[in-house]
């Protein structure tokens, strides 16, 4: 089965940047957004992070420009038709997948490969709900794409051999390592990261330390790159919250109870950069702690 075009549906933080690492390894990509202004955004997103890449001579000005080139924009699903991979990038609700299933497959070529950047869902659950089981898969990128190295595969339990063994091969075309993981809620670095998040809010809520103490303490004290609610505002308090709840509710372990005050920040749409405002401030020139 060979792969040569791509079609990528959700031009956010995560789809952009599958859009770019397979466009820079030549396939053809097709990206596409319910937003113009998103997919415009996500453009311009894409130029920013290629000149980045040829300020540090990890590629050529001539290599951006046949980057940009290779990836045309739409707002219409249908036009991803041709493509030989399809990869789901939108929000992390089932529903919504669903409905993009639904609209998208009447397009599809019948050997097309379907795949879902889900970072928890069952991929088993979400290829019953289409046409090509068998061709379905989960390709869970990490975030920021273009630099991390990593890419779970997930195979449901209706997906075969071929398709299995063509995303393998996609994955080492765009310089990526695979890493095989089993259809679980949350699937392997979710499953350890999120909830170490969740604890970290718990210690928050419960005053054990202050936002800089919690931040400091993982990153001086476990040589975290990242302390553990910057993370969670680099994510996304709402895919965090998302996370937690596909593994309370599939794995019924109180465990994953998310934290009340994860839910009460979603829920006053303090969502963490995306928003401006979640454990940090992000108005003024440097991040500010909120509690």
């Amino acid at each position: 089965m060979t792969i040569q075009s791509v079609g990528v549906i959700g031009a956010g933080q995560m789809g952009n940047g599958i859009a770019h690492v397979f466009a820079l390894a030549g396939y053809d990509v097709v990206l596409t957004d319910i937003s113009a202004e998103a997919l415009d955004k996500a453009m311009v997103l894409i130029g920013k992070n290629l000149d980045r890449q040829v300020s540090k001579d990890k590629i050529s000005a001539a290599d951006r420009e046949a980057t940009l080139g290779r990836v045309r924009t739409t707002v219409t699903l249908a036009e991803l038709g041709q493509c030989d991979l399809v990869i789901e990038a939108a929000t992390e609700r089932e529903s919504v997948k669903h409905a993009i299933f639904a609209e998208l497959l009447p397009h599809l070529k019948p050997e097309t490969i379907l795949a879902s950047n889900t970072s928890s869902i069952s991929i088993t659950r979400l290829a019953s709900r289409t046409d090509r089981p068998e061709r379905f898969m989960g390709v869970h990128f990490m975030n920021p794409v273009p630099v991390m190295q990593l890419v779970e595969l997930i195979r449901g339990i209706a997906t075969n051999e071929e398709t299995f063994s063509a995303l393998i091969t996609v994955v080492e075309k765009i310089g990526k390592t695979a890493t095989r993981a089993e259809d679980f809620p949350a699937f392997i670095v979710n499953r350890i990261l999120i909830p170490m998040i969740n604890e970290a809010v718990y210690t928050l809520y419960e005053g054990v330390g202050s936002v800089k103490s919690i931040d400091e303490s993982m990153k001086l004290g476990a040589n975290h790159p990242m302390g553990p609610l910057e993370l969670a505002d680099f994510i996304g308090l709402d895919t965090c919250l998302a996370i937690m709840n596909v593994l309370h509710d599939g794995l019924a372990d109180t465990k994953y109870r998310p934290c009340p005050l994860l839910v009460k920040y979603v829920e006053a749409g303090w969502l963490g950069r995306k928003t401006g405002r979640g454990f940090y401030d992000y108005a003024g020139p440097e991040p500010v702690p909120t509690r």
